[in-house]
């Protein structure tokens, strides 16, 4: 018996944010926040967040011409991705604080800019004291 094809087992290995200047991007995503690029064509810019491609590219049509989804990087150390962030020039649009109570610890979350205006968040499940 086949089944219905549908999306509930797959990966996403792709995302897409709009970058007006993308060389001004590629250099944010990869001397500011430290993500792996790995190559340039045709006005895009790719490059590896943890497995995740992440494409940097001028919208294709005036509707794709808008902010991106919201990126949320799991990180290890919180306060410490932040303070790097701020050592790196990066636009904090909030600091990192407690957002909900998980099973494990305690979910925090803060959120920057990135050069192009869109907005990326930092998340970490944090050990309770």
């Amino acid at each position: 018996m086949s089944q219905t094809p549908n999306l509930s087992n797959s990966k996403i290995t792709q995302i897409s944010m709009v970058a007006h200047d993308v060389e001004r991007a590629t250099a944010f995503y990869r001397d500011r926040l430290g993500i792996r690029h790995l190559f340039s064509a045709s006005g895009m810019a790719f490059f590896d967040a943890g497995g995740v491609r992440l494409l940097l590219g001028r919208p294709e049509n005036p509707q794709q011409d808008h902010p991106g989804s919201i990126l949320y990087f799991d990180v290890p150390d919180i306060q410490a991705t932040h303070a790097f962030l701020e050592a790196q020039a990066v636009e904090i649009v909030q600091k990192p604080h407690k957002v909900a109570p998980m099973p494990n610890g305690d979910l925090w979350i803060g959120f920057f800019k990135d050069s192009e205006g869109n907005t990326l968040a930092i998340t970490s499940v944090v050990p309770r004291a």
